[in-house]
């Protein structure tokens, strides 16, 4: 590949170290006694090196557990270290500590770090100059070099670097031991020659986009191992800016996925094949429930109905379950709005614009959906027999407005039969949707009968419509 996408001709790792400015954009704290030390904090403990260990005076194990590192920290200091470690503040921190080292003696250090996610740390420790414990500002020289490359090594994923303009320079040991890779094969563009053919082009795309914008560059791809596989690896960079805003470096990372895709993928076909089995079952439920109509006349009428609740639950479950991209039904997510318009969708008023569906949409879960299934089935069904969709006049309004705590569906009937007030004994449909609005949407359900109709009036916690992320749009149908 050209190296003009970068704006200029490729360099060398020794020409790219030779440029006199601080390529992190950090100050440097002078090397004296103990040197500088990387240190990574995970919820086990501090990955150091074995000088590091040595001058603390530990031998064993290989991380050291954070309560026993705390100990060797001046109690006045202990806090703001504890509060570093603990992931309590998200920004990069530089400050001055006191430790006792291996010989029993109280010595100075600097702790440098950034938070990477909420319990990772990367950073450096130095121990200040027993002539001159003032921390002088330096270049990137050779030495403080080592102490990046120092603390990249020890961190489990892949570490790169760029100039400004997109140069790969630097790559930790982890990638070349993944990749198999000769040292300084993959400087400048030839990291994309690594990729997945599929994937080589959109994963440029999406670089030069954060390279021509500063957006953080994020993408999955395929990445070659040194067995020869390809492997799901999750790409990450970040810039890094002076003072003035200007990036003065990309600093990303690479991590290797792949098992997790894998078990992900497992996992969505074991969910496809449960709620193909569970579709099938609906199917056999309504066989058998038609089969014994037939041969209990008595009772057909209940089995109709029982197998129109039925049906009800096969289509929300149909519209919720997981599925494949050939197998979706619909396209986008499932919302309560589509939901309403699924269970409705076999009524003739629907099609004659009796029925409305407007107010605020929100995403629903499979959890949700059966319970609302049954809630909407059963207000449609007596709207049929009894209510307004029994005159040829009558109209359904179904409004749903949503806030960031409640939830609230309203269901409208007017141009039916003169309602003459609240039934005396509650059906069996009746408790079917208090136990749905009660139990399964942790909310409630209230009926008014006024003159014009029915008005019922169904409220539940946000949360209980979708356990992960949600979503709000208006629009009405």
């Amino acid at each position: 590949m050209s190296s003009t996408r970068y704006g200029g001709p490729q360099q060398s790792m020794a020409e790219a170290n030779a440029v006199p400015e601080n390529p992190y954009g950090t100050e440097a704290a002078s090397q004296t006694a103990a040197g500088v030390y990387p240190f990574g904090s995970t919820l086990a403990g501090l990955v150091v090196t074995d000088a590091l260990k040595q001058r603390l005076g530990f031998s064993d194990p290989a991380e050291i557990p954070i309560d026993l590192f705390l100990r060797r920290v001046h109690p006045s200091d202990r806090a703001q270290v504890s509060a570093h470690l603990a992931g309590a503040d998200q920004s990069s921190f530089d400050f001055t500590l006191r430790l006792n080292v291996a010989d029993g003696t109280e010595r100075p250090f600097v702790m440098r770090g950034v938070h990477i996610g909420a319990h990772n740390v990367s950073g450096v420790l130095v121990e200040l100059s027993r002539n001159n414990d003032a921390l002088h500002v330096e270049d990137m020289t050779g030495t403080q070099t080592l102490g990046f490359a120092a603390i990249a090594d020890a961190m489990p994923q892949m570490v790169w670097s760029t100039r400004p303009d997109g140069f790969h320079d630097y790559y930790n040991a982890v990638w070349y031991d993944f990749t198999g890779v000769p040292p300084g094969s993959t400087d400048g563009e030839g990291w994309n020659g690594m990729f997945h053919p599929d994937d080589q082009a959109r994963a440029w795309q999406r670089w030069e986009h954060s390279l021509a914008t500063g957006a953080p560059y994020e993408i999955e791809y395929r990445l070659r191992h040194n067995s020869g596989e390809y492997r799901w690896v999750l790409g990450r960079a970040r810039a890094v800016r002076d003072d003035s805003g200007q990036i003065v470096r990309w600093l990303g990372t690479c991590t290797d996925i792949n098992d997790t895709k894998k078990a992900a993928a497992y996992v969505e076909l074991l969910s496809q094949e449960l709620s193909h089995r569970i579709k099938n079952i609906f199917a056999i439920i309504q066989s058998l429930i038609g089969l014994s109509g037939r041969r209990a006349p008595e009772s057909a009428a209940f089995a109709r109905d029982l197998q129109a609740r039925i049906a009800s639950l096969g289509r929300a479950h149909d519209l919720a379950r997981p599925h494949s991209d050939q197998s979706r039904p619909h396209t986008g997510e499932v919302t309560l709005h589509s939901l309403a318009r699924e269970i409705l969708k076999p009524y003739l008023a629907m099609d004659d614009g009796r029925i409305t569906i407007s107010g605020e949409d929100v995403s629903v879960d499979d959890a949700a959906a059966t319970p609302f299934a049954l809630i909407l089935h059963e207000l449609a069904t007596n709207a049929k027999k009894y209510g307004a969709l029994s005159a040829d006049a009558g109209k359904v309004d179904l409004f749903s407005r949503c806030d960031d705590t409640q939830c609230r569906l309203v269901w409208t009937e007017t141009g039916g039969p003169d309602v003459t007030g609240k039934p005396v004994v509650a059906g069996f449909g009746t408790k079917l949707m208090l136990a749905s609005a009660q139990s399964h949407l942790n909310g409630q359900i209230e009926w008014q009968w006024t003159s014009d109709g029915v008005v019922v009036n169904v409220s539940c916690p946000r949360s209980s419509l979708l356990r992960a992320r949600q979503t709000v749009k208006t629009r009405d149908a």
